[in-house]
């Protein structure tokens, strides 16, 4: 595949331009630069002027915020066909939170003045841009609302529902889940301690709302969402 097909069919999953014609999307494409980082390297970091966002295509990076004791909290992993750094690239503002290859990721960056030069020209990417933000405020809404009246382990089936996506289990069988990141990193996401994330995955195994083996999480759909009672 060619990285115009790969940027096309990136662009096509994501939020943003999901929806445009083909040749809206493609008129996009030269105004992409590809960009990659190694494991452990920052993308940017919390208050620096922003320049562009990016558009991952391999690799998972994470965002996060630092506090001043040294703690971190992690809100958000971006993987292929995800958008990252969009507010302050539309805003002119800097940049809210840090984000870092927690592998070795591809992405493809969109300077800020190159993406307002595409919405000004492409009045239908404009109201994309309306759509796009209003489900940002709507997953914010839903996390700050996640973390302060849910316990872990109703948190924790709403995390596994989201990952499983539409994706539906064969009769009698649980979903396989590959979270692609380590325990340590899904206590950060989800705004715990590992032991609390242990107690919480009992839980939900003593429902039967999942399974484990040694490096595998096997999830039964119907169960989470009774668990989670919001998918009820």
């Amino acid at each position: 595949m060619s990285s115009k097909d790969t940027l096309v069919s990136l662009l096509s999953k994501t939020e943003l331009f999901k929806g445009l014609a083909v040749e809206d999307i493609e008129a996009c494409i030269p105004s992409f630069r590809e960009a990659k980082f190694k494991k452990g390297q920052a993308l940017f970091t919390r208050g620096e002027r922003a320049t562009g966002l990016y558009l991952v295509a391999e690799g998972r990076v994470r965002l996060a915020i630092a506090t001043e004791d040294g703690r971190e909290l992690s809100f958000r992993h971006a993987t292929a066909g995800e958008l990252l750094g969009e507010i302050a690239a539309l805003d002119g503002g800097t940049r809210s939170a840090d984000a870092t290859a927690l592998t070795a990721v591809t992405t493809y960056r969109l300077d800020k003045e190159d993406f307002r030069k595409l919405w000004t020209a492409r009045p239908v990417l404009s109201e994309r841009l309306i759509s796009f933000l209003c489900s940002r405020l709507r997953d914010t809404s839903g996390q700050l609302e996640s973390i302060a009246l849910h316990p872990m382990h109703v948190r924790l089936a709403r995390f596994f529902l989201v990952a499983i996506g539409d994706r539906k289990p064969v009769p009698g069988k649980r979903l396989p889940l590959d979270l692609g990141m380590s325990q340590g990193e899904l206590a950060l996401l989800l705004g715990a301690s590992r032991p609390k994330i242990n107690e919480a995955l009992g839980k939900l195994e003593e429902v039967g709302a999942i399974g484990r083996t040694l490096d595998r999480i096997f999830c039964d759909p119907l169960k989470l969402a009774e668990v989670d009672g919001s998918h009820a």
